[in-house]
């Protein structure tokens, strides 16, 4: 049978009080801790932290404080990932980020969910879907992205923005639920 932690990680529904996560929930606190209290003079032990908290890691991260996420090794950020302030990533689920992102102040990003069915939220079933970001998103101060949201490169989410869908290349997108706005006139190429 397996544990809830490999249920988690397999992406099936767990048990959100399991004691195994509980420890791994707390390890990644205390690395935000950490985080959260450095100065940009220190940004090679800022840097350092991040590597230790984060699945995966590209060239010059630049995660700004209050940081704030569940686990941690269940983000991959691309090279020059930028997280502005007081920003949440809850993985439950992985969250993959691409190269050249931004995150403006107060991003939330929730690969986290809970079932509808009462019963199993009174006994504590957590669920997960995975949220991916292309190659250069900016993703605008105040914007949630939900579970399941998979943004293609050169996308734009305007500020205050709640991302419930998936949607392609090159797009400017904003509101609550967010659409598209116009394409992004500077195409992403690559």
């Amino acid at each position: 049978m397996a544990t809830e932690k490999e249920k988690f990680l397999a992406g099936e529904p767990y048990h959100i009080m399991d004691p195994e996560l509980a420890a791994d929930e707390t390890k990644a606190r205390r690395l935000c801790k950490m985080m959260n209290e450095l100065d940009d003079t220190a940004s090679e032990e800022k840097e350092h932290l991040v590597r230790q908290l984060f699945g995966s890691v590209g060239k010059s991260p630049w995660v700004q404080p209050n940081f704030r996420c569940d686990f941690g090794y269940n983000i991959h950020v691309g090279d020059y990932f930028m997280c502005n302030y007081d920003n949440v990533i809850l993985d439950i689920a992985p969250v993959t980020i691409g190269n050249h992102c931004m995150l403006a102040p107060h991003v939330q990003i929730y690969a986290a969910y809970h079932p509808l069915n009462p019963t199993e939220r009174e006994e504590f079933v957590g669920l997960g879907k995975p949220v991916t970001l292309g190659d250069d998103v900016w993703v605008g101060g105040g914007s949630v992205i939900l579970p399941g949201v998979t943004l293609g490169n050169n996308v734009i989410v305007g500020a205050n923005s709640t991302v419930t869908k998936s949607f392609g290349d090159n797009v400017i997108i904003a509101g609550n639920p967010a659409r598209v706005l116009r394409e992004n006139p500077h195409k992403f190429k690559k």
